[in-house]
């Protein structure tokens, strides 16, 4: 849930502590728009959201990509500007009001895209996957499985890369895929260790088939 960009920047963490900033900062990421296209599929103010693209671009988060002309006006189109992701050092010196922030608006656009997925039948391939493992860890099994998830994040993004070129290769734009992965503290309280929360919480996990 971490957000690809130097938060170690001031200049950042003020932009990323507006929820607005946040979503057009996503809806830039690997595609390009213009200010028109975003307030109407974000749902919101074109002068709000021309607003935040200006401070954005300001900042270097976007980059100018093309000029349209288009009823007498240019229309600017814009694209995110891929940066590594922050550490694990920084991300711990965030401010709360930052991740709460960066947090709340990256689950509420999950939501949107996984209910518009189970809508349109995006989990009826035979290899989609729902999974949800709910299990006691101590310290060091945290810090274990975090290891894990961003090993795995590794893999997704050279994963991805190599697709990129196939695609490029063959002329093809290929089809919109969303990977999440998620690691968290539960709101429920300790789990008894022993049960390795299989009795005490619910523990679930499924695959979607045809």
């Amino acid at each position: 849930m971490k957000p690809q960009s130097d938060i170690s920047d001031p200049r950042v963490i003020k932009a990323l502590t507006h929820p607005l900033r946040i979503q057009i900062l996503r809806a830039l990421e690997g595609r390009v728009a213009s200010p028109s296209e975003l307030a109407e599929e974000i749902d919101a103010p074109l002068g709000n959201v021309s607003y935040h693209v200006r401070q954005l671009h300001a900042l270097g988060l976007i980059k100018l990509v093309k000029k349209t002309p288009r009823r007498g006006a240019i229309e600017h189109h814009y694209e995110a500007v891929a940066q590594a992701p922050i550490t694990d050092e920084a991300w711990a010196g965030t401010p709360g009001l930052v991740k709460e922030s960066v947090v709340g608006t990256s689950i509420g656009q999950l939501g949107s895209a996984v209910n518009a997925a189970a809508a349109s039948g995006g989990f009826k391939r035979p290899e989609a996957q729902l999974v949800r493992e709910e299990i006691a860890l101590d310290d060091k099994g945290f810090q274990d499985v975090a290891k894990e998830v961003a090993r795995a994040v590794e893999r997704i993004a050279k994963i991805r890369d190599d697709a990129a070129r196939r695609l490029a290769k063959d002329g093809g734009s290929g089809r919109a895929a969303n990977v999440v992965l998620m690691l968290f503290e539960g709101a429920e309280g300790e789990v008894d260790s022993k049960s390795n929360g299989s009795h005490s919480k619910p523990r679930s996990r499924a695959r979607s088939r045809r």
